[in-house]
């Protein structure tokens, strides 16, 4: 899964990036400190394996991963090449899902790029820039498509037809996610690539007092959240501050400071799960001596897709999966004790997998 993190420059994205990622990107008080794409591959936070690790004392355990990609700041005219769009707009393409950072703060030491705080109105910039991308990759296709309905197919008087749609709703100022559209079209949207139809995660900015405290008198996070709401969205409140400071500590210390700040989970953590759900992905793991081990894949997978994801021979040769919940073993303690208990279950090709699934795949090449 790779997350692109954008938002205007000054926002705080790049300090949010080093904080989750502690890859150590330059952050600075002034536009376009973050040229080229920085790159973070996080491991993804999963007590569950710490839990089963005690209980087969592998030689290893690996996490599932998130690759972030903290990319350039942007200003208006990016879709014209203004400022870096250009390279914004090409490392944006590469990224399952974007997380736009918002600055939701007021702060006279730290320079906004129009001079003011107005969270709808940066979402606003960075979201018309994507949408005129959006629009001239469309309005191409759609020429195509009419130039190839001389041929009388019946096909292309419907792709255009869907084409005329599309082009009509980002001509209003709407991201592609906004529009409804139907399976037969799926299609025809994968083959344009449309930068507005990826799913976004709001990280709203505050500051620490905010975040501590309680945001609901915070008027910037107010506003945001009702823009998301009207397009689908989700708005998840973090301050890039407090977890730069978490990061820059102990993992002894973090703990300490985290309850003493009264905080049950890092914004790496919550970050993550808002992540895995807007994608519709969960986990499910593998158990031995050799290793212990978390798989990331898209909810409503079938068993052979899931066992592809170790090895495309698992796939191939699928016989079947021995699957026991996560939460039945831990119960039982064992696995023989869940095997005893009938909680151990032999699943074939329909088995349709679920998060926290520990699976044995049987196999024959």
């Amino acid at each position: 899964m790779k997350l692109g993190i954008v938002g205007l420059p000054n926002v705080g994205k790049s300090t949010l990036f080093n904080a989750i990622t502690q890859a150590g990107a330059e952050s600075a008080n002034y536009p376009f400190c973050t040229i080229e794409p920085n790159v973070g591959i996080v491991a993804v936070p999963d007590e569950r394996l710490d839990v089963l690790a005690k209980m087969y004392n592998p030689q290893k355990v690996t996490n599932a991963v998130i690759e972030f990609v903290d990319i350039a700041g942007l200003v208006k005219g990016a879709s014209r090449g203004e400022g870096l769009g250009n390279k914004f707009l090409s490392h944006i393409r590469e990224v399952d899902a974007i997380v736009h950072v918002v600055r939701c703060f007021d702060d006279s030491n730290i320079i906004h790029v129009e001079g003011s705080v107005d969270p709808v109105r940066d979402v606003e910039t960075i979201n018309l820039e994507l949408i005129f991308a959006d629009l001239e990759m469309a309005e191409k296709r759609l020429d195509k498509t009419r130039k190839m309905m001389k041929s009388g197919e019946k096909k292309y008087k419907i792709e255009a037809e869907f084409l005329e749609r599309l082009v009509a709703h980002l001509e209003g100022g709407n991201p592609a996610r906004t529009l409804e559209i139907s399976e037969d079209d799926q299609d025809i949207v994968k083959e344009i690539d449309l930068l507005t139809l990826k799913p976004v995660l709001y990280a709203a900015n505050v500051g620490e007092d905010d975040f501590l405290n309680g945001i609901e008198n915070n008027d910037f996070v107010n506003r945001l959240e009702a823009l998301a709401e009207a397009e689908g969205a989700e708005v998840m409140p973090i301050s890039a501050k407090i977890e730069e400071d978490i990061a820059g500590l102990d993992p002894d210390e973090k703990g300490e400071y985290m309850e003493e700040l009264g905080i049950t989970e890092s914004g790496l953590d919550r970050l993550v799960k808002k992540s895995y759900k807007l994608l519709g992905l969960i986990s499910y793991l593998t158990a031995g001596e050799p290793e212990v081990r978390a798989w990331t894949i898209t909810n409503g997978t079938k068993a052979p897709q899931a066992a592809g994801k170790i090895h495309t021979d698992f796939e191939k040769g699928f016989i079947r999966a021995e699957v026991v919940h996560y939460n039945d073993l831990i119960a039982c303690g064992t696995y023989a004790a869940a095997r005893e208990k009938g909680l151990v279950r032999s699943e074939g090709k329909e088995y349709v997998m679920n998060d926290g699934d520990i699976v044995l795949f049987r196999f024959n090449v």
